[in-house]
């Protein structure tokens, strides 16, 4: 039998995406940077997916040579879908990477992980020279908490430890996150849960050291301190 060259993996995003012609504006800036050779990490998101679809259209029109280090298994299932061969960080080191944002401050701080994936992101953000953050106008606040909560990753076993912990240490809210496509509570890609933490107080920039010193916490979305370049529109 010969099958179609057909994947069930479908090259759109499952979602609406929101200030789509703003979001494509930065995509296209994102793909002009590429270059030949190049080792880039790819982000998670609507506006990393748009990124990625641009990048793809210049591979298969100028034939370049380049690798994605994903950051989450839908940004390696949309690489698969747009032709883009892909390495993780164990082989390779990325050039350059971009992602997106869903909070950024004055100070090109970051809160992510409405995905879900910012374990990985991080990760590849830490190992890569630069990463270019991509926003439009509504991702910018006044504060870090302003518009969306904290996500914090936790291990299972230490969820009630960890919910004391964050509530002895700060005035907050907390609030399990639950999945939408199933019953149950959201899991990592690492087989963790994500605690919504409401942040009522400025975020200085110590607070991701002392909510990671607390057992059981994997990973928390505040991003602060890396080479980081926000590209807007």
């Amino acid at each position: 039998m010969k099958w179609k060259n057909q994947s069930a993996v479908q090259e759109s995003w499952s979602g609406e995406i929101s200030n789509k012609e703003q979001k494509e504006k930065a995509a296209r800036q994102v793909s002009e940077m590429v270059k030949n050779g190049d080792v880039i990490g790819v982000g998670s998101g609507s506006t990393s997916y748009l990124a990625l679809k641009a990048i793809a259209a210049r591979v298969q029109k100028e034939g370049l040579d380049i690798l994605a280090i994903p950051t989450s298994h839908e940004a390696s299932l949309n690489c698969a879908t747009l032709g883009i061969k892909t390495t993780d960080l164990i082989n390779s080191r990325p050039d350059w990477g971009f992602d997106g944002a869903d909070e950024v401050d004055a100070d090109n701080r970051l809160i992510k992980g409405r995905g879900g994936a910012m374990f990985a992101e991080k990760l590849v953000m830490a190992s890569s020279p630069k990463t270019y953050i991509l926003v439009d106008g509504s991702k910018f606040v006044s504060r870090l908490g302003e518009k969306f909560a904290l996500p914090i990753e936790v291990d299972p076993r230490a969820l009630h430890l960890v919910e004391t912990k964050l509530k002895d240490m700060m005035k907050t809210k907390l609030k399990l996150r639950m999945a939408k496509g199933k019953d149950g509570p959201v899991i990592t890609e690492s087989g963790n849960l994500i605690l919504d933490m409401t942040l009522e107080e400025t975020v200085d920039n110590d607070l991701e050291n002392r909510l990671r010193s607390i057992p059981g916490v994997i990973e928390t979305g505040l991003f602060i301190g890396y080479p980081v370049e926000i590209l807007t529109v």
